[in-house]
């Protein structure tokens, strides 16, 4: 197996330059866990107190949830924080999760990037798709479909695929098991909101932008970084790509600067929030002509992705 390219970030910074870039804070990465938490509350309140504003709360929740899932990525790059020990806490308890399984899987995608064996392909693959395509999949999006395949669709195959006869309980306990940490979480939040007649605070306002949003922008997110790129792309500068993104859509789509992802794969290591900078340095030096950057925002990039016949 072939492994993709990798970049030598001499080549590209001096000694001063790359240290401010390389450098892990101490604090960047649990203020932007902080952030999003906050956000996610302050929306929640938000509906609470204009119960209208439920539309616009989705979107934030959601785009929040996707927010905790990036800086989760960014621990499995050690990048969260300069203490591995912290940085593997905060990617494991104060996100979605799952920081360990998900950790060399990821890090395969990088090492393959682009190539027959990134196991990430099977998500960029099959586009462009017509228009028609991608809008099924929006609404299937939107309408909870893609999450209940996601979730529970292992669940659902264990009980078609069960022998005549064979007891439901054990099927449903590993299904419990499987998302005790989900179901958990639910239950402390309705437990707390109860009292003050918040009893649905957790399916409204957790488990409906999961259900939503989420997986929309999560699919936009997919598109945008690695959609339409050549299989065996052997350009380690062309393998993914960096899209510009304004106000609104980084606060209803890319959040934490997910949308500088050329520059992730050139230098994996660097944390989320150095990006922007070695972003305006490569830009300063000439280098963002040679990467794949879309200057037209995540509506063009869509357009791209759906421009088959």
């Amino acid at each position: 197996m072939a492994a993709a390219a990798r970049l030598d970030p001499k080549d590209f910074f001096t000694a001063e330059e790359w240290a401010p870039i390389s450098a892990r804070s101490w604090w960047k990465g649990p203020a932007m866990i902080a952030h999003a938490w906050a956000l996610i509350v302050a929306a929640g309140a938000m509906v609470v107190i204009w119960p209208l504003t439920l539309p616009l709360a989705v979107m934030i929740i959601g785009t929040r949830q996707l927010g905790l899932a990036i800086l989760m990525h960014d621990a499995a790059h050690g990048a969260l924080h300069g203490n591995l020990k912290l940085n593997d806490f905060m990617g494991e308890w104060l996100t979605p999760g799952g920081l360990h399984r998900y950790r060399p899987y990821h890090l395969t995608h990088h090492r393959f990037a682009q190539q027959v064996e990134d196991p990430d392909l099977v998500l960029s693959a099959p586009f462009p798709i017509t228009r028609l395509s991608l809008r099924r999949k929006i609404m299937r999006d939107l309408t909870g479909q893609t999450f209940f395949k996601q979730r529970f669709g292992m669940f659902v195959a264990r009980l078609k695929a069960r022998k005549q006869g064979e007891p439901l309980a054990p099927i449903i306990l590993q299904e419990i098991k499987d998302k005790r940490r989900w179901l958990a979480f639910g239950a402390v939040v309705t437990a707390a909101g109860a009292p003050f007649g918040l009893w649905w605070i957790w399916p409204v306002l957790w488990v409906l932008p999961q259900a939503t949003w989420l997986p929309l922008v999560t699919r936009l997110r997919n598109i945008a970084e690695h959609a339409c790129i050549d299989v065996n792309e052997p350009d380690p500068m062309r393998q993914a790509r960096t899209t510009k993104a304004s106000f609104v859509e980084r606060l209803l789509i890319a959040p934490y600067y997910v949308n500088y992802h050329c520059e992730h794969h050139m230098f994996m290591h660097v944390p989320c929030y150095n990006l922007p900078r070695a972003h305006r340095l490569l830009a300063a030096k000439g280098v963002t002509e040679r990467m794949l950057i879309e200057p037209g925002g995540y509506r063009r990039v869509l357009a791209l992705a759906s421009s088959k016949a």
